[in-house]
């Protein structure tokens, strides 16, 4: 098989969504993937790094898209999905696990064909 594609998952502080998404797919034999948050206060902040590492953004909202074309407009970024996932969840929460897996796999099949 071909390298394995990066994915980058961002949701506001990266405590909940998108540590969750890094958690439940980080086995994933398809593809590589890391969380960062946007906030000063996130666990792990977004650097230029994290974009340049990345092939494929997926962000929770809308604004999360917007702030990273504004922070990051000097730089070539990938393709941004919005997967559209409220901060309503807490790390780990069942139902954020489920909605997590169906989107993330929908669009991973979606652009990469795995």
């Amino acid at each position: 098989m071909t390298d394995r594609p990066n994915i980058l998952v961002i949701c506001g502080k990266n405590k909940r969504r998108s540590r969750t998404a890094e958690y439940i797919f980080k086995n994933d034999d398809r593809f590589n993937i890391r969380s960062a948050g946007l906030s000063p206060k996130s666990d792990h902040k977004l650097s230029e790094n994290d974009l340049n590492w990345a092939g494929l953004i997926l962000v929770m909202e809308n604004e999360h898209r917007a702030k990273i074309r504004q922070l990051y407009r000097h730089m070539q970024l990938p393709v941004i999905e919005i997967l559209n996932i409220a901060d309503e969840y807490e790390y780990l929460d069942k139902e954020l696990i489920q909605i997590l897996n169906d989107k993330i796999n929908d669009i991973i099949k979606k652009i990469y064909n795995i």
